[in-house]
């Protein structure tokens, strides 16, 4: 099992806000550090790392003990332990293993193979089946289904803004790193201005447990669903009360591994890439995916910002935008959008990465002094593609050339709309009852709440896997 202790209480941290009380010393950092496990470094034959999420979360305000020990158990050896008693146990006792791999991983398979971003992908399918695994999907699918509901919701929140306080500006909801902290830290300064609708890690958790094994037959006790993600904040996405589905007793993802985790788990097993055998991947109507590999619009993310910014134009004013471009603002990771007619703003949106970025955002809004009515916001720089999960080099530093190389990988991929994805109108009507029903309302959309609290209710966790 994996190992959670309690170490001694940290202090605030340089990027703490005074919201959030406690927050991880720098003595307790060099602590980890010494211990090999704040840089996720290999100690023995298991690979170690600490819950860090983005650097205003590593602290003991924010991770419960219950979820400490659920976190825990998302782990190389859970998985290890799944497989091995199915290997023991009568066959009619099995848990049939079904692995999701979010898009921005697979250019980390694609740099790290040496292959284009398809072709790594068939050989990540031909590797996990090789294991025991039944069925391998791409999330892409689900991504599509938070992007629609996303555009619809800004829509209603602009038509409404000037009778509701709360409508904008409105936040995305996709960074689970982004969402602990709005609702541990933040509180009702900005949780109403969540978008509601589920993250693509959500989606493809109740599309597989749901909708998939209904297909299968399968119950959901005899499923264990394991998603691939480049950050470790989607291990806490997934123990999120809100995701309990209690109609079926069971978690719609029991399980997240960072990128970096399969690949150990591929270097462990001294497997060669010449010697796995390509496997296209499955698809959730229950045949094999003869499609190439799409993405959506964003350099290295799901591209929330441009698919509501073309939509909100074309429904909103009647304006066709066919290229989004970007002003650089404090850097990078902080940049806006602007539409403009006749000299005059229509709209004007912002992508804001990386938890200083957000720390400039939160202080604006707290002054009434954000022009926005739709920013996207993501806890790592760079976006998605620069998890901490994948993108990590010495140091705890990102390592700025893997980064390009995966963007550069991810951005060859031919980029299709979800408006016309005839697969997604399929399961709107197949699985959700049509696009407006109470059923789709359910599956698609969540709720966030105010979780801030004393200090002493919670535990400082410093977890291993």
């Amino acid at each position: 099992m994996s190992e959670v202790s309690i170490p001694r209480k940290k202090e605030k941290c340089e990027n703490c806000t005074k919201q959030c009380n406690k927050k991880q010393s720098d003595d307790a950092l060099s602590s980890l550090q010494e211990r090999g496990v704040a840089n996720g470094e290999v100690s023995g034959h298991t690979p170690t790392q600490t819950v860090l999420l983005s650097a205003c979360l590593s602290c003991d305000g924010c991770v419960s003990e219950e979820e400490s020990m659920k976190i825990s158990q998302q782990s190389l050896q859970e998985i290890s332990r799944v497989l091995a008693l199915n290997k023991k146990c009568d066959a009619s006792k099995h848990k049939v293993l079904m692995v999701s791999v979010c898009p921005q991983s697979l250019p980390f398979f694609s740099v790290k193979f040496h292959l284009d971003v398809p072709e790594a992908a068939q050989k990540l399918c031909g590797f996990l089946k090789s294991l025991g695994v039944k069925y391998v999907f791409d999330t892409t699918l689900a991504a599509s289904f938070s992007i629609l509901e996303s555009q619809k919701e800004f829509v209603q929140r602009y038509r409404r803004r000037h009778h509701d306080t709360h409508a904008l500006p409105m936040f995305t909801s996709s960074c689970p790193g982004w969402i602990r902290y709005a609702e541990h830290v933040l509180g009702s300064l900005v949780t109403p201005h969540i978008c509601t609708a589920r993250s693509p890690q959500q989606v493809m958790g109740s599309l597989v447990k749901d909708y998939f094994i209904r297909q299968q037959k399968l119950t959901p006790e005899q499923v264990y669903h394991v998603v691939v993600a480049p950050c470790f904040d989607k291990k806490l996405e997934a123990v999120k009360d809100e995701l309990y589905n209690s109609l079926l007793e069971s978690r719609d993802v029991d399980c997240v591994l960072t990128s970096g985790e399969i690949l150990h788990m591929m270097e462990q097993s001294n497997v060669s890439m010449e010697s796995i055998d390509p496997v296209p991947l499955d698809h959730v109507f229950g045949e094999i995916s003869a499609s190439s590999l799409m993405r959506h619009d964003g350099r290295g993310s799901e591209g929330f910002l441009e698919h509501i910014f073309k939509y909100a134009a074309k429904e909103l004013f009647g304006l066709d935008v066919q290229e989004i471009v970007y002003k650089t603002l404090r850097n990078r990771d902080f940049q806006e959008v602007v539409l403009e007619r006749d000299g005059e703003t229509l709209l004007q949106f912002a992508a804001v990465y990386g938890f200083r970025n957000i720390q400039t955002l939160v202080h604006r809004m707290r002054k009434g002094r954000v022009p926005y009515q739709l920013v996207e916001v993501l806890s790592c720089p760079g976006g998605c593609v620069s998890g901490r999960g994948q993108a990590e080099g010495e140091g705890g530093k990102p390592d700025r050339a893997l980064v390009q190389q995966m963007e550069e990988a991810y951005c060859s991929l031919p980029i299709r709309l979800p408006e016309t994805n005839p697969e997604v109108q399929r399961l709107y009507q197949d699985w959700l009852d049509g696009q407006d029903s109470p059923h789709a309302q359910q599956i698609l959309h969540t709720k966030y709440s105010n979780h801030t609290q004393p200090t002493s209710q919670t535990l400082i966790p410093d977890i291993q896997w």
